[in-house]
């Protein structure tokens, strides 16, 4: 077989699917909500609690709510496309396994190794913003850590590794590590304890909104003293840029197909129901938090409990303050979630070593990636600032965005009989528009985040036509 032949060769769906329903890897024991719970527990996070906030604040005013209205419209242009392949192609892996089908082996490998990197970097991400609400709490009660345990270095004088933040992705892969449904019962208490806190703000925050604070809507634009420019449209799509962050995350429950009772029928299903629903909190709690609080006062470590503090309602910031230091630990177990399962699949297929590609005898998860990835994480949540992480995320998820959506397309004119169990409506226009916004927000994204992404990409190259291409199942089979 040629070299290029090799590049291409692909998983044919119908192969996928009988694979499917004789894997015997996992236990399929989540359901519709177990898995909706997932997709919101990635969803929902930092973006209520931190990014609305400071993006109103920093580049768009009130009118954050239209920049995460279109991230949402961009995000759910590719959701629509992951609920399709979600119910037609039932296996564990998410857009690697899609991409695998349709665009070839090396395509897959790459949008698969990107996704890697990217879901261990916001594990990292959520981390370090949950050890800062975790310390800030704990200090409200009196009780205070070393200095250099506080943070990374660079973060404060005398930090030197965040053990906080080091130690609950270290907790959360652990949990993992024991029976699935064990940690999606958990990840459920959790979100629904996240939900009502974002409930709570909007059911208390719309009896204190003055009208005054959303004007002008769309702040005029101006230049910083950085020279950085802020406000007007542009501010608005750079705040959408920033906020996809926050608007993505369904993607994450669909790596555990293989664990879901009723894969083709509730995956689309979980991937839907858990967008619409966080979109829902998104913009309310975007017009409901610039409503009660002026923009300009919103660049803070935890805008919605300090806009709250500022009325008065104490209460209110201490259950809201409280409920983000549980609800983050939802985002990280489905991102961690998602990265565990996408390298078990690589391993499972050969591109990486087989010895990662073993669940646990006892309960039947993939504990070895698991504790890598925890360790990984660990360390990078330890060592570097949230500024520094955060930077990197968003542009693995952009492409697997662009991956799956070109794959529907195709995948429509190649094989156009195949039963779906959900059809993206209006294909190609629905798929094109996810095309184009993340192509747009990627050109948003600053350029260290292209330097690293090309670095890792070249990696992954590396180790392809290094170990990949030889060991992949598919060459053992030709």
């Amino acid at each position: 077989m040629g070299v290029l032949n090799k590049l291409v060769r692909h998983k044919p769906v119908e192969l996928l699917q009988a694979e499917a329903g004789k894997r015997g890897d996992f236990r399929r024991v989540l359901g519709l909500w177990q898995l909706t719970a997932i997709g919101i527990g990635g969803i929902i996070g930092v973006g209520v609690f931190v990014l609305a906030g400071q993006q109103a604040a920093m580049n768009a005013g009130p009118a954050v709510a239209i920049s995460f209205l279109i991230a949402g419209i961009a995000s759910a242009a590719a959701a629509l496309c992951y609920a399709e392949f979600a119910g037609l192609i039932p296996v564990t892996g998410s857009a690697y396994t899609y991409g695998y089908a349709v665009l070839g082996e090396l395509a897959a490998w790459l949008i698969g190794w990107d996704l890697l990197l990217e879901y261990a970097l916001i594990v990292a991400v959520v981390a370090i913003g949950w050890s800062g609400y975790v310390q800030s709490a704990l200090a409200s009660m009196g009780l205070d850590i070393p200095v250099w345990a506080k943070g990374a270095i660079g973060t404060g004088e005398g930090h030197v590794f965040n053990v906080i933040a080091a130690l609950v992705t270290l907790g959360v892969s652990a949990l993992l590590i024991f029976r699935t449904e064990w940690g999606a019962r958990f990840n459920t208490v959790v979100v629904a304890i996240k939900v009502a806190a974002v409930a709570l703000v909007i059911g208390v925050g719309v009896f204190y909104v003055n009208p005054s604070n959303w004007v002008p809507f769309i702040p005029a634009r101006v230049m910083g003293p950085d020279g950085v420019g802020h406000f007007g449209f542009q501010g608005v799509a750079t705040a959408a840029a920033v906020v996809f962050f926050a608007v993505f995350g369904y993607d994450t429950l669909t790596t555990a197909a293989e664990e879901s009772k009723n894969p083709q029928r509730d995956l689309p299903r979980a991937v839907l129901l858990s967008l619409a629903i966080s979109m829902v909190m998104y913009l309310a709690v975007s017009l409901v938090l610039t409503g009660i609080a002026h923009y300009a006062t919103l660049n803070t470590d935890a805008p919605v409990a300090d806009a709250f503090k500022g009325l008065g309602l104490k209460w209110v910031a201490v259950t809201v303050s409280i409920s983000a230091v549980f609800g983050l630990i939802s985002v990280l177990f489905a991102f961690m979630l998602g990265a565990t399962r996408i390298w078990f699949a690589l391993a499972r297929d050969g591109l990486l070593p087989g010895w990662f590609a073993h669940v646990h005898p006892r309960y039947g998860t993939p504990h070895r990636p698991t504790v890598a990835l925890g360790l990984f994480t660990a360390l990078v949540a330890g060592l570097l600032p949230i500024e520094e992480v955060a930077k990197l995320v968003n542009i693995g998820v952009l492409s697997a965005f662009i991956v799956i959506c070109s794959s529907v397309i195709i995948l429509r004119k190649r094989k156009p009989d195949l039963h779906r169990s959900f059809r993206t409506p209006m294909v190609p226009l629905i798929p094109l528009i996810g095309i184009g916004f993340s192509i747009w927000l990627l050109s948003e994204l600053p350029a260290i985040t292209w330097k690293v992404f090309l670095i890792w990409v070249s990696l992954g190259l590396v180790i392809y036509f290094s170990y990949g291409m030889r060991n992949s199942k598919l060459e053992k089979q030709s």
